[in-house]
């Protein structure tokens, strides 16, 4: 049941991940800083395609990285891990809500690097620091997540030793 909402929550990051570097992309000029000196000069600069295909690949490689786990445990290809989560375990369902939540984490991370690199080079729209409440937050939510995966293995553990 709840790796049913992990999944809304991953395919909803998809569209606005995608969104963002689509929309962003369009409005971006052909040369993109990435990096600001203390007064604000340019230090670091990519070419807008680069920047594009670069975040297109992040992409596809951290979502790869991210869901073969839960496909596996899914489509019962891993035995190993069919065995320890079999169909119907609690654990199983918050293995797989974990996974998919964590996939939409990484890609509200990669969505708000898309934000950033416009904000800072439309400075007259968005500027860097209307959102920097997103830089304190992945951080956070990443830890979060961590940490519940920790939780998730360790309440796993206890209830394999209860049930031997």
């Amino acid at each position: 049941m709840y790796y049913r909402f992990g999944k809304f929550f991953y395919f909803v990051s998809i569209l606005i991940f995608l969104f963002f570097l689509l929309y962003f992309y369009a409005a971006m000029t052909d040369q993109l800083t990435y990096r600001l000196g203390e007064s604000g000069e340019t230090v670091s600069t990519i070419e807008k395609n680069f920047f594009f295909y670069a975040m297109i690949a992040a992409f596809v490689l951290l979502n790869a990285f991210t869901i073969l786990p839960p496909k596996l445990l899914e489509t019962k290809t891993s035995k190993r891990l069919h065995r320890v989560f079999p169909v119907g375990d609690n654990y199983r369902d918050y293995l797989l809500a974990w996974f998919y939540s964590f996939g939409g984490v990484i890609n509200f991370s990669l969505a708000v690097v898309v934000l950033y690199i416009h904000s800072i080079n439309n400075q007259q729209e968005i500027t860097p620091d209307n959102f920097s409440f997103f830089f304190y937050l992945i951080p956070v939510l990443l830890v979060i997540w961590i940490i519940a995966l920790f939780l998730l293995f360790a309440g796993k553990a206890k209830q394999l030793q209860k049930g031997s």
